[in-house]
């Protein structure tokens, strides 16, 4: 099939790879503009573009999907199939210009966590579970016809870096099983079933906020969903923490919740929640190095009684 291949993110690497090394052909890729990133603010491509390049794939950078330019590029390119992941919200005017239309990669078990965020609020929310949807776009975001799902087990050690690696290399995998299926007219699209349909919301700063009066568990899983960006934190003396890594602490503890209860320089420090007690394992204080909970201690002095708190 000609595909014109649609994604910005890590996520979307995989899938441009193995549809490239296919029988398909890949006529252009869309990406996001190079835009400033990070402290420097210096002027980045996108992981799509830097894979594209070196793929030596033709490339469009549009500013506005709804653009006459735009759009008449991709009608030049006479391709039969958008493949869609990880990018914008199409304008129908692009994701209905091919005769296939639109295929999208949504990292989840639609109509399961639809949104912006489903491998993070999949993880923030306890899941054992997840899995991957490949479906026709259409105008309500992630509410088309579901063509293939794959299911993928989430272990207690994932969070979201492991996981969304994971998940990106099988849903590159069901991708291609689903161009393959299209171009050989198996498959028969099935309306998502509306009624149990939850949300994956854009993070926002305030998601990362440790409560630190939520059970600890509930604690572990926002860590796990963030970790390692853009990761859960909470203040001590005013000074920033990300949290990365931490493990449940079997212990009931009767002391005010943020509190520190163990502190040693060779094994790191433990903190009271509202119910139980987390073992602190990896950390990031803000501006400095990632470091492990027992360098922490040795180098900021960490006592039992220390407390952590949720606001500056």
């Amino acid at each position: 099939m000609r595909l014109i291949f649609m994604g910005s993110p890590e996520f979307a690497v995989e899938s441009l790879k193995l549809l490239n090394n296919s029988e398909h052909q890949i006529l252009a890729v869309v990406t996001a503009p190079d835009k400033p990133t990070g402290r420097g603010r210096k002027v980045k491509p996108t992981a799509v573009k830097v894979a594209a390049l070196k793929l030596g794939l033709p490339l469009l950078q549009p500013k506005n999907l709804k653009s006459k330019d735009f759009v008449n590029s991709l009608r030049e390119l006479k391709p039969d199939l958008n493949v869609v992941v990880a990018f914008r919200i199409l304008p129908e005017v692009v994701f209905n210009l091919p005769p296939f239309g639109s295929v999208n990669l949504h990292a989840s078990l639609l109509p399961q966590y639809r949104g912006a965020a489903p491998i993070n609020w999949a993880l923030i929310n306890g899941e054992t579970r997840t899995g991957l949807t490949t479906f026709l776009l259409k105008r309500k975001v992630d509410a088309g016809d579901i063509l293939l799902q794959r299911e993928v087990k989430i272990d207690a050690e994932d969070d979201f870096g492991s996981l969304h690696d994971k998940m990106a290399i099988e849903g590159a995998k069901l991708l291609l099983e689903t161009v393959d299926s299209i171009d050989k007219n198996d498959l028969l699209p099935r309306p998502q079933e509306t009624e149990s349909a939850t949300t994956a919301p854009k993070l926002t700063p305030e998601t990362g906020r440790i409560n630190w009066n939520l059970p600890a568990e509930k604690i572990l899983n926002l860590i796990r969903g963030l970790s390692p960006v853009p990761g859960a934190y909470s203040f001590i003396n005013g000074k920033k923490i990300i949290f990365l890594k931490a493990a449940l602490f079997d212990k009931d503890v009767n002391v005010d919740a943020g509190s520190v209860i163990d502190s040693d320089p060779k094994k790191g420090f433990v903190i009271a929640c509202g119910q139980r007690a987390l073992e602190i394992l990896v950390l990031k204080p803000q501006a400095k190095k990632t470091m492990s909970s027992a360098e922490y201690v040795r180098g900021y002095n960490v006592k039992v009684g220390d407390r952590f708190y949720s606001e500056c």
